[in-house]
């Protein structure tokens, strides 16, 4: 099971592959990532795969919304790694 540091690493790198241009981890933990990366539904669908082939993770698409937010996301990623 990644720890924290290591799930905002995979966060980090999943939000780079969709927005390079931008530093993820220096905007707000509570900003909604879609307006503070200025990325669209295709780039956060990327976000969400990138997720994915990094740490195995299942996230059906009704989880979408608990991925808005650095906080949410690395919550999310937390529990859906807790005892793997």
């Amino acid at each position: 099971m990644p720890d924290r540091a290591e799930l905002e690493q995979v966060i980090s790198k999943a939000l780079r592959r969709v927005a390079p241009e931008s530093d993820p981890l220096a905007i707000s933990r509570s900003a909604d990532l879609r307006d503070a990366l200025d990325i669209d539904s295709m780039d956060f669908l990327g976000f969400i795969t990138a997720l994915h082939s990094a740490l195995g993770v299942d996230i059906p698409e009704t989880d979408y919304p608990k991925l808005f937010t650095l906080d949410s996301a690395l919550e999310y990623l937390e529990a859906a790694t807790r005892g793997r």
